[in-house]
């Protein structure tokens, strides 16, 4: 890796810890500078607005997802058992990981196509929905094999057609998830179900209950 693609490397580090510690919102250009003991112009070599900035740091959290999510769904024997193994890593994250887990969502903040076009350097990499946008198209066609599966061990000629299209219900699907998260962290869902404290046994245990509860909703419920 050339120097600058080191100090491009330790720029995202930065603000990655930045995220993790404080949040998005402490995230800036001259900030970061400072943490790396750069100067205030250097970051601009590589980031020349903050939008691209929190979107390499987004990008970051999202392969990190993506690697949780293939090692989750790699002992997974059915595309049902792989769609709960993910929903519970999308969750942990969320929990685990707040500050990164809300800024790569926010696509209103981040390098997406409501932003200004730029041309980007060579060193940018993809833009970020070319990031995000797979992981999505993997859990729809996780949603769409859970549906022929089903279909095929009802006898039926195929899927219901009255059910929603694929990517639909996977959105519904990940909405839920992303609110369960949310309200989670938020001590909603505890204070509502009467759970203990978060980091308790049985905490995680009524999460996993609401998570199933999410997929039979959307999936139907696993055959006994």
């Amino acid at each position: 890796m050339t120097d600058g693609g080191s100090l491009r490397e330790r720029l995202i580090d930065v603000g990655v810890d930045l995220v993790l510690t404080e949040g998005s919102a402490s995230v800036g250009l001259r900030e970061i500078a400072r943490r790396a003991g750069v100067s205030h112009g250097a970051p601009r070599r590589y980031f020349p607005t903050h939008h691209a900035l929190l979107s390499a740091i987004a990008r970051r959290g999202f392969e990190d997802l993506g690697a949780r999510f293939a090692a989750a769904g790699a002992g997974a024997t059915t595309p049902r058992g792989e769609l709960e193994a993910l929903a519970r890593v999308h969750v942990g994250y969320a929990l685990e990981r707040r500050g990164m887990f809300e800024l790569m969502w926010r696509h209103d903040l981040l390098d997406s196509a409501s932003q200004p076009s730029e041309q980007p350097k060579p060193s940018d990499g993809p833009r970020l929905r070319e990031s995000t946008l797979p992981l999505f198209g993997h859990i729809t066609a996780l949603v769409a094999r859970c549906r022929s599966e089903r279909a095929a061990a009802q006898g039926t000629d195929g899927p219901d057609e009255a059910a929603p299209p694929p990517a639909v219900a996977a959105a519904a699907l990940w909405s839920n998830l992303h609110g369960i998260a949310q309200l989670w962290a938020w001590g909603s869902l505890q204070l509502a179900l009467g759970a203990l404290p978060l980091g308790a046994g049985p905490g995680d245990d009524q999460r996993d209950q609401l998570i199933t509860a999410v997929l039979d909703a959307h999936l139907g419920p696993v055959a006994s």
